[in-house]
């Protein structure tokens, strides 16, 4: 496993926000060296998913049916319908949207998600690492997940958290107070 201390993530790029109603939705764009047939699996496998994802699930993404997802540092797992799973196109479960596109011999993923206004610089701030950490593992080259509240104490997340507030306008967070600075 390729040493997390290495990695420092690239600037805040390809996110936006919706609001719809009292509805904001996080709209991530990442563009992966790797065929969407290899994304799904690591979108969709429980064994992928616990080397990068926020979560981990008791079963299969890839399809349509419940299953119990645990978002990390939570104690409670909670039951996640998967209501759409078109290998390797599109999958959708509880407030998550995912689509994977054939790019350039790659895959253009983009992610949907509804998530509390305040903490939406945050969300984007994650999941810019995950993407990240998920990139490293798809091409032979993984490091550490990092997500939770270690991620939050890691100054590549902070740096993110900060520059997705500026791009959305919106207030940083300032959460987790002092948080302990990694490198």
């Amino acid at each position: 496993m390729t040493d997390s201390q290495q990695y420092t993530p690239g600037p805040a790029s390809g996110a936006q926000v919706r609001k719809e109603g009292e509805k904001w939705t996080l709209i991530l764009v990442r563009e992966l060296g790797h065929p969407p047939e290899k994304v799904w699996q690591a979108l969709t496998d429980p064994a992928h998913l616990r080397e990068w994802a926020p979560f981990e699930v008791d079963g299969s993404l890839g399809t349509v049916g419940t299953v119990k997802l645990t978002w990390v540092g939570t104690p409670t797992a909670i039951e996640t319908k998967v209501t759409r799973a078109d290998a390797p196109k599109v999958l959708e479960y509880s407030d998550t949207r995912w689509e994977l596109e054939a790019f350039g011999g790659g895959t253009r993923l983009t992610l949907w998600h509804t998530i509390n206004r305040r903490f939406i610089s945050m969300g984007a701030a994650g999941w810019h690492i995950a993407f990240d950490v998920l990139n490293q593992l798809l091409a032979g080259q993984p490091i550490a997940r990092m997500v939770g509240a270690e991620a939050m104490k890691f100054a590549g997340w902070q740096r993110l958290n900060a520059e997705y507030a500026k791009q959305f306008g919106i207030e940083p967070p300032r959460w987790p107070p002092q948080a302990a600075q990694k490198s």
